[in-house]
Parts: structure tokens; sequence; C-alpha cells
């Protein structure tokens, strides 16, 4: 396979060019870029089978270069620092990463892997990836059992967590079920005015209807959400500082 390698860093290229060397594979490295400019003159030029790809690049991204090659037919590996976003598009996206520095093991199996994915599977994987990269605060992708599903945050009543499983209820009837607690997505929630009134539970303060003292909130679909003992005060100062406002 011919590859090119598109890392603004170069002693990451030579090094992932060394590991290349003596792991027994039929990757040939044809090119070597440090920007997304540079590197589609390259892949246009050169027409590569494999993209080694890093997440950042001096003048932009991976995903600008794979927008502006989206005409040329090559697989990708993608190449990336710890970075908590990047790693959380990529594994959402199913999509082979290697972390810096690359690993020999690592690459691999990532060569083993990749040979035997067709192209067409994996542009979708990617683009999954790149959704949850660019997504803003008002959307959020889902990874269900069988699909990945991206919902509008504002449209979304509330989420119920039980036994690790968070269901996401949404104000046109659906629901969907993730196989993650609820925690993972308190933070994002909370930026769209979304409270956690109980363990189990966050709810979108725009659709209560009323607060019964007893400890019940009313969403306006007629939902019961409980109130927990021990974040009820707390709960009750979001509730009215959102009413005033």
């Amino acid at each position: 396979m011919n590859a090119l390698i598109v890392e603004d860093k170069a002693y990451i290229r030579k090094g992932l060019i060394n590991l290349l060397e003596t792991v027994e594979t039929d990757v040939k490295i044809i090119g070597e870029c440090g920007s997304v400019k540079e590197a589609v003159v390259v892949a246009n030029a050169c027409k590569p089978e494999l993209v080694f790809l890093d997440i950042n690049l001096t003048d932009g991204t991976g995903f600008d270069f794979l927008d502006q090659t989206e005409h040329l037919d090559f697989k990708t590996i993608f190449i990336t620092a710890y970075e908590e976003y990047a790693l959380k598009a990529l594994k959402i996206g199913a999509v082979d990463y290697l972390l810096k520095p690359v690993d020999y093991d690592e690459l691999q199996f990532a060569l083993k892997k990749i040979k035997s994915l067709p192209v067409s599977t994996q542009k979708e994987q990617i683009q999954t990836a790149k959704k949850v990269w660019y997504q803003n605060d008002s959307t959020l992708v889902l990874s269900l059992s069988d699909s990945f599903q991206v919902i509008e945050l504002q449209e979304l009543l509330f989420c119920e967590s039980d036994k690790g499983y968070t269901t996401f209820y949404l104000a046109d009837g659906k629901k969907y079920v993730v196989s993650k607690p609820i925690k993972v997505y308190e933070e994002q929630l909370e930026k769209l005015n979304f409270t956690r009134p109980h363990q189990s539970f966050m709810v979108n303060l725009k659709f209560i209807d009323k607060y019964d003292k007893s400890g019940i909130i009313y969403l306006k679909d007629g939902k019961k959400i409980p109130v927990s003992s021990r974040k009820k005060e707390g709960f009750i100062a979001t509730f009215l500082n959102y009413n005033s406002l």
C-alpha cells in the first residue's frame, strides 16, 4: 500500500517511518507533509492508498484535509496526542487511531485491521467522528447499539439513568438508550439549562410545568420527576433563577 504521512512534527514522522520499516508490511511511504495545504496537493498528485493523518495541523485539522480530498479513495489511520475531545470523536466514530508516540504493537494491529476495512465503510465512520468533532453544545451524538444518533438538546425533555444505562426522552415522543451513565453527559447538559434534581435524572428546565413542594417536578407532557432531599435546595434555586430571567 502506498502511504502518505500528514503530521506537522518531523520527529513523529521519522519515528513512524522507522517503525514501519520494522513491521512486516507492504506499506510504502511515498510522501510526508506537515500542513493541510501541502497534503492536499501531494495527495492529489500521488493518490495514496493509505494516509496516516494527524488531527491537529498547523493550518487546520485532519478533517479539513479529508473534506478537500473526498474525491480520492484512500484509507485513513489517525495519529493524535492524548486529547480527550479528539479521542472521543474517534472512538464514537469507531475510527482507527494511533496515540503519539506511536507504539509498535498498536501500529501492527491498526494496519491489520485497516486492510480488511472497505474504504466506503471507513468514510462513513469518519463522517460520524467529524460530527462529534465539530458538534456544538446544542447537539449530542448518541452511540446506540446499532447506530449513531444526533439529537437536538433543545428538544430533549429529560434523561433517566438506570444501572449504567441512560435513556433520552425527546419532545416528539422518541427515546434512545445508551450504555453509559448519566454523569458522562452532565457537564454538557448543564450548559444548556438542564438540571439534575435526582441522581437518576437530568431535566430540561424549559419543559418544566410546575414544581410541587412535596418534591415532584411536573413536565409539560405530564411526566413526573422526583427531586431528592439532598438536591432539593439546589434545584429550587436553579428553577427560580431560570424562571426569573
